[in-house]
């Protein structure tokens, strides 16, 4: 029986087919369950505040680029 570690839910999976790395979804309060370990099973709660600060740490310059085109376009209609 594999229990969800924020809620304590039984997640609906077979044990025995579970490997290491694993991403499993709690039905009951919707977590994303990492799979830590498979003997002795571990599972590990993915903090979704986490993944959104990876968002946010990664900039790929093209806000830049679309800030400096609006202010382009209002000097122009400025102009006219």
């Amino acid at each position: 029986m594999v229990k969800c570690p924020k809620c304590d839910a039984v997640i609906d999976v077979e044990e025995d087919e579970l490997d290491e790395g694993e991403a499993l979804s709690c039905d009951e309060c919707g977590a994303t369950v990492n799979v830590v370990s498979v003997d002795p099973l571990e599972l590990e709660a993915v903090e979704e505040a986490d993944e959104e600060e990876e968002d946010d740490d990664f900039d790929d310059g093209d806000d830049e680029e679309e800030d400096e085109e609006d202010e382009e376009d209002e000097e122009d209609e400025d102009w006219k």
